[in-house]
């Protein structure tokens, strides 16, 4: 099987600084590689991980995770990249566990010598063509990596309350919400540059739309105020109104949620979250500009602010990311 030593050395690297798709990465030893040669034993092509299950020289099974189906699709994977028997050499990083054959995938190599990864621990531009321009804000977006590094930088050294820090302590991956196939909300939903989002303009609703479990939410633009007693829900209720070319959105009435500025972050919102968002495009089309200012008293002792970047992708479609709960689980196991 050909060496993939230069691919594999710039995975590595990158590997040690790589985010979170869908939990936390806490549990691989992101300072370490293990390499083997083996088998394919099975190829699951489920959300919100792709698995692979490899067999070593020694017969011993790994189990070696990935990103979602909409992430690995953009990376050149199918469902039929791989089969039972299949000869691969793997690169991972392992398990913290020592005795758990688990990892976590950096890149895997074929029968044929080819190299095969996840754009998410790579440099790799998920698109070589001409960059695209927007009119408007309507369309399908991908947010900049660096957007989603610096908001969950920013909320680690948040102050909060006491109620605050005594909940971000007592947090772990078992009270991650997204293993219960539960979504992020608004902010954290818009620092995404794994999944896609979109905005779909109607007479009187825009609709949000992000690929990570089927994320929608309505902004209601036909000048309605929110509700004397809402109900609150995950996305809670947002309305919307233009200010010039800024699209100014403000939501309230939030669900509860154990973690909803990051799966590892661990500091819940409340009853009194509000957020309110300002959309803007740049002045060449090819980028838009989200601000934000959160306030949650509750849980947060000041005001988050943060702007998140994304980039005009009209050459992407925005892929189904079903949550299939008994794999989302395998994360805390």
């Amino acid at each position: 099987m050909k060496s993939f030593t230069a691919l594999a050395g710039l995975v590595f690297c990158l590997a040690t600084t790589s985010l979170s798709a869908h939990h936390s990465h806490t549990r691989f030893d992101l300072d370490r590689v293990v390499a083997f040669e083996g088998t394919v034993v099975r190829y699951e092509w489920k959300n919100p991980h792709v698995y692979l299950t490899v067999a070593d020289e020694n017969g011993e099974e790994w189990l070696i995770e990935t990103d979602p189906t909409p992430v690995m699709s953009r990376s050149g994977w199918t469902r039929d990249s791989f089969v039972p028997g299949d000869p691969v050499a793997v690169r991972a990083n392992p398990d913290r566990r020592p005795d758990v054959a688990h990892g976590l995938l950096v890149s895997i190599e074929g029968a044929d010598g080819t190299a095969m990864a996840s754009w998410n621990t790579t440099t790799q531009d998920t698109h070589d063509g001409p960059v695209a321009r927007a009119d408007t804000l309507e369309g399908v977006w991908q947010g900049e990596r660096s957007s989603l590094k610096n908001f969950v930088v920013h909320m680690s050294a948040q102050p909060l309350t006491a109620k605050g820090e005594a909940a971000k302590s007592a947090y772990n991956d078992q009270l991650n919400p997204t293993v219960e196939c539960i979504s992020w909300p608004t902010p954290f939903i818009l620092s995404s540059y794994l999944y896609l989002s979109e905005l779909e303009f109607g007479d009187e609703v825009i609709t949000f739309r992000n690929e990570f479990y089927g994320t929608e939410r309505a902004i209601y633009m036909d000048g309605r105020p929110h509700p004397a007693d809402p109900e609150r829900t995950l996305q809670g209720h947002s309305i919307g109104r233009w200010e010039g070319d800024t699209l100014v959105v403000d939501t309230v009435a939030f669900a509860d949620h154990r973690s909803p500025y990051g799966s590892g972050t661990g500091i819940p919102s409340g009853a009194g979250k509000h957020v309110v968002e300002r959309y803007r495009l740049s002045e060449d089309g090819t980028q838009a500009f989200v601000d934000i200012v959160l306030e949650d008293a509750e849980y947060i002792a000041v005001p988050v602010t943060a702007t998140f970047v994304w980039r005009y992708s009209p050459h992407f479609e925005m892929l189904d990311l079903s949550c299939d709960r008994k794999i989302a689980i395998r994360s805390t196991l």
